[in-house]
């Protein structure tokens, strides 16, 4: 399985994904699914993938090929918006799904070859933006009251998502509400795994910031998910509002006097 999410705030977008795919209990393998097209200082493409492994790489190869023709009537260096991208690389999806069931002994099988993408980015002169692409080719966009789209395993990480992300936090805590998300998910899913792939997109660099690869001793991811796990068990112990038998219980210790100290014992003068 995957998990991949991304973030769009006011300072620009944030992309996290897992590793990890699987084909059984004993096959467990690792894979980029966070990819990168960048022409610093016109424009910067971010691919999110989950599904059928075949078929995103195929979709991949296909988007270096027109990129690596002059010829080719589009491409993601030839395209002038952000929803022109996203309506490019659904059909190559589309294409690469219809060639992958059309192959010989496989036309007929139960493979399930369909794929869902994230695509986020900025080109020169537009707003970054992001896109869910399905696997039928078409697409929606993030926006102001959903900010953030996930592909893949998004239960487990979604409650973090909708109490933290809003437009105008900081890419930074964008970044580490993404890293508790993917975190969460794998505390409750053993399809998700490390290592983490972080990329950060600030609003109008047309570059990628940071690109981290995060592994469970890497020292960062450590100590956040060391935080992470402590501050929630204090606030469950010491934060959370008592029932109010619980509170009935502890009123009257409260109301007790307290012993005199040290050996001294009541008298009458």
């Amino acid at each position: 399985m995957t998990y991949c999410v991304a973030i769009k705030v006011d300072d620009g977008l944030v992309f996290a994904s897992d590793t990890r795919t699987s084909a059984g209990v004993d096959d467990v393998r690792t894979y980029n699914k966070l990819h990168l097209f960048e022409t610093t200082g016109q424009r910067v493409f971010v691919i999110q993938s989950a599904g059928n492994l075949a078929t995103t790489q195929a979709v991949l190869n296909l988007i270096r090929r027109d990129l690596a023709d002059p010829l080719a009537p589009v491409s993601l260096n030839s395209v002038r918006h952000m929803y022109d991208a996203a309506d490019y690389v659904g059909n190559l999806s589309v294409r690469a799904q219809q060639d992958s069931a059309n192959i010989g002994q496989y036309a007929n099988s139960n493979v399930d070859y369909r794929t869902t993408l994230i695509l986020g980015g900025q080109i020169m002169g537009e707003e970054p933006a992001l896109y869910l692409i399905y696997p039928e080719g078409n697409c929606i966009a993030a926006s102001q009251e959903m900010p953030y789209l996930q592909v893949g395993e998004s239960k487990y990480g979604k409650p973090i998502l909708d109490r933290i992300i809003r437009s105008h936090i900081t890419l930074e805590d964008a970044a580490r509400c993404a890293l508790v998300s993917l975190d969460s998910t794998m505390k409750s899913n053993l399809t998700v795994g490390p290592p983490l792939d972080l990329a950060i997109l600030p609003r109008d660099t047309l570059a990628i910031s940071h690109k981290l690869r995060l592994d469970l001793d890497t020292p960062y991811y450590a100590a956040l998910k060391k935080a992470w796990g402590e501050q929630l068990e204090r606030v469950f112990r010491e934060a959370l509002p008592r029932f109010d038998w619980e509170l009935a219980a502890v009123a009257p210790q409260q109301q007790q006097p307290s012993p005199l100290p040290g050996n001294a014992s009541q008298q009458s003068f």
